[in-house]
């Protein structure tokens, strides 16, 4: 069957399932709309955790990142990997036993103050926007090559496909949907890693694939590469002839320590994962669905480091040296003698997110350190060249020719191709030039990530709007305490919000800050910095109080996210960096001033009333709670 149509049958197909359950599940009460009636199975919660933690960072970005940076990449799969652990077993019995299934909600009552209420939530719609910038950047993405749309087009259809089962069936439809998206996710990512396994190493398993031997050689331009060669030795003398550094070797440690740290105390404090353990009858359960989810998402996890391998040595192996024309035709030759068909090349080109500069007009792709074009958009490389009038889409301010220090470094190769780390995933299964059914089935993986994702962060901010804005704050009966708003009403409001949410989320997919990965790093960062703290310390200090909430969520909020817009939007020199210290890893540093000045505050302010240090008491035991309470 031809591969279009397998894509739009597999998509097609998964989306039928996921709007079929939505519909199944649609939310009756604002309990099915924010906590799934708190009655989903332990197993069943466990693969909805994973599929909503697992984002389109994961499925798509991930493996292009560790690909390009090396060992250095390892960064985010510790950093998530720890967060997930953090949160399961520090944070997420404790929550559930204080029984309040927003970070508002916990903030506004552990705090007893409305104005922290209202900072949690700005801090959760602002983290919570960032995040899923990223999910709807990585469904453009997908839909743009396997739809053939442009990246625009495929984020606002899916925009319209999270409306369906976001807005109608709320976290019931949402819980129910994502089991489905992990069970797809999960065979669309391991099936072609099988594939993989077997075409570059002599292992079938993927997981163990990143220490076999290779099964072909291959050219670096500079010398030949042996089969049999150990594939991470492959890799480090093949990216050192193309003059970048070894793969294994690392770079900047205390960049890479921070960027881990950040992400995983991001993690811990991410308002979407930490609703999932009120989606469940009990504290008992919360536990074994966090285990189970652990286990989902290990299969993953292990399997991310021999992908990236396999998808950098395949590109190198692939477009070295060859004949771009009789490439992109499927006519070109490996040294073996073996077709190398290089038609999603000229596939993904048209999709913008690769990119060829001739500039040596040899007809021929070199690929090396460096970056192949000045800038973006659409001067060629050379007077002579002439895709342009083909179609091709090419990146401005091309150079003419390679500066001699680039030359240099890639031992007289000038690099000539641009590569998006985000396609690299997505484009492997055609690189390696796999059946058409597991090009497809990939392709539904990637939607059912980022989609997965996406779904929960909207809930995430409806609830936060509706729940914690609308009926905390704005609703509120100052003498009771209570909302003044009806469950119906709360419902509607809940759905309005997810709506203005989908369309603002798909505004930022259209123009994101940075690539899918990127951008979450962005968002667990401002998650570290601005809920880690006073969460923690809202369990396990009882002198903590609301100045000091207040004070710290403003303060890591602020600093981090002024550090982000300074270097990344608005020139800041590299140089100038804060000891050093990348925009993804600032987290950190916002996390220790939100510490500091949450417990300087908290000392020299009144202490907390009387019955909120005895609660605190009651919650460090995580036994014998009972279900989420609304409010």
């Amino acid at each position: 069957m031809e591969l279009q149509t397998l894509i739009y049958l597999f998509v097609g197909v998964s989306f039928a399932i996921y709007i079929g359950i939505a519909l199944w599940a649609k939310a009756g009460s604002t309990k099915d709309f924010y906590v799934a009636g708190g009655g989903v199975h332990p197993v069943a919660n466990g693969m909805a955790t994973a599929a909503d933690w697992m984002s389109a960072a994961s499925f798509i970005s991930l493996a292009g990142i560790i690909a390009f940076k090396g060992s250095d990449g390892a960064a985010y799969l510790m950093g998530w990997t720890g967060g997930y652990v953090l949160l399961a077993m520090l944070l997420a019995p404790y929550l559930r036993k204080f029984g309040k299934f927003t970070v508002p909600d916990f903030v506004g009552d552990r705090y007893y103050s409305d104005t922290a209420r209202l900072v949690a939530v700005i801090g959760v719609i602002f983290v919570s926007f960032t995040y899923v910038a990223g999910q709807m950047r990585g469904v453009g993405i997908v839909f743009s090559r396997f739809l053939q749309v442009d990246v625009n087009t495929g984020v606002i259809i899916g925009m319209a496909i999270v409306f369906f089962y976001s807005v109608l069936g709320g976290m019931k439809g949402i819980t129910y949907t994502q089991v489905a998206q992990y069970v797809v996710m999960i065979f669309a990512y391991t099936i072609p890693a099988i594939f993989l396994s077997l075409q570059v190493t002599d292992t079938f398993l993927p997981q163990l694939g990143i220490f076999a031997t290779t099964t072909f050689a291959f050219s670096t331009g500079v010398q030949v590469i042996p089969e049999g060669t150990y594939l991470l030795h492959a890799l480090d003398q093949s990216l050192l002839d193309l003059g970048f550094k070894p793969y294994t070797e690392p770079g900047n440690l205390w960049n890479v320590f921070m960027l881990t740290t950040a992400l995983m105390l991001g993690t811990a404090g991410l308002p979407h994962v930490i609703v999932r353990f009120f989606t469940v009858p009990t504290v008992k359960d919360a536990r074994v669905s966090a285990g189970w989810a652990l286990v989902f998402i290990a299969i993953m996890y292990t399997t991310i480091s021999s992908v990236a391998s396999f998808s950098r040595i395949n590109l190198i192996k692939n477009v070295q040296n060859v004949e771009y024309s009789a490439f992109v035709n499927g006519e070109a030759k490996h040294i073996d003698g073996t077709t190398n068909n290089g038609k999603w090349f000229a596939t993904w080109e048209n999709g913008g997110l690769l990119a060829w500069n001739d500039r040596n007009g040899d007809g021929k792709i070199q690929y090396a350190s460096g970056a192949a074009f000045d800038g973006k958009g659409g001067k060629p490389a050379y007077d002579g060249d002439k895709r342009a009038e083909d179609g091709h889409k090419l990146s401005t301010n091309a150079k003419g020719a390679a500066d001699e220090k680039e030359l240099a470094k890639g031992n007289g190769i000038a690099n000539e191709i641009y590569v998006d780390n985000d396609i690299m995933v997505l484009a492997n299964p055609e690189i390696a030039n796999l059946p058409n059914w597991v090009i497809a089935f990939i392709a539904a993986g990637g939607l059912a990530a980022a989609l997965s994702t996406a779904a929960g962060l909207l809930l995430v901010i409806a609830s936060a709007i509706s729940h914690d804005l609308m009926g905390q704050v704005i609703f509120k009966d100052k003498a009771t305490g209570k909302s003044t708003l009806n469950e119906k009403t709360e419902l509607m409001w809940a759905r309005i919000s997810a709506i203005v949410a989908i369309v603002i989320a798909g505004y930022l997919g259209i123009n994101p800050p940075g690539f899918v990965a990127q951008v979450v790093a962005f968002a667990f960062g401002l998650a570290a910095a601005a809920f880690f703290p006073t969460i923690i310390l809202g369990v396990f200090d009882k002198r903590m109080n609301k100045e000091g909430a207040i004070a710290g969520i403003l303060v890591g909020l602020i600093f981090t996210f002024g550090y982000i817009v300074y270097f990344v939007f608005m020139g800041g020199l590299k140089e100038n960096y804060l000891f050093g210290i990348d925009p993804t890893g600032i987290g950190t540093i916002g996390t220790i001033l939100h510490l500091i000045v949450a417990l300087i505050v908290s000392r020299m302010t009144p202490p907390p009333p009387t019955e909120i240090q005895e609660l605190v008491e009651r919650i460090r035991i995580p036994s014998g709670a009972g279900e989420a309470l609304d409010h």
